[in-house]
């Protein structure tokens, strides 16, 4: 199948670039749907990936955290030729994976925990004092003349 072209728009746009860059990886990314996963948006400025990891330990897991990016990955040992006998059937999925997560800007993660065989990823988005909107007062309706100030001093 053929993707959509992302050019003319490259081309009319200016700091975009890693928003076609995301469009672009994730349309590439969209193999392999293991662990399943949630992600839930709690409030505002807080949010929750769930993964489901039925079978891994806290300790055969790994989080990691970088700047924009998230990726869990989950190592599982093999089992011998022995262990595998013992099974009549094997439903549940016991492989390794790695599963990455764009983040927007000013994304970070604040805690991580294991239960029930659910990972749950808490994730808080915490925009700098300095990049936040501010309200901007108008002057009450008086034209200040910076010039005819500066000449009378």
């Amino acid at each position: 199948m053929r993707g959509f072209d992302l050019t003319p728009y490259r081309r009319s746009t200016v700091g975009f670039d890693r928003l076609f860059d995301l469009i672009e990886n994730s349309r590439a990314a969209q193999g392999d749907n293991y662990p399943p996963f949630n992600i839930e948006r709690i409030s505002e400025d807080r949010y929750r990936v769930t993964l489901a990891v039925a079978g891994f330990r806290a300790e055969e897991l790994d989080i990691t955290a970088q700047q924009n990016l998230l990726q869990v990955t989950g190592r599982k040992e093999e089992s011998s030729s022995a262990d595998r006998a013992k099974f009549l059937h094997v439903g549940i999925a016991n492989r390794s994976f790695e599963r990455r997560f764009e983040l927007a800007d000013f994304v970070r993660v604040d805690t991580a925990g294991l239960s029930d065989g659910l990972l749950t990823i808490e994730l808080v988005r915490e925009v700098p004092e300095a990049m936040k909107p501010k309200k901007i007062a108008i002057n009450g309706g008086q034209v200040v003349d910076i010039v005819a100030n500066r000449d009378a001093a």
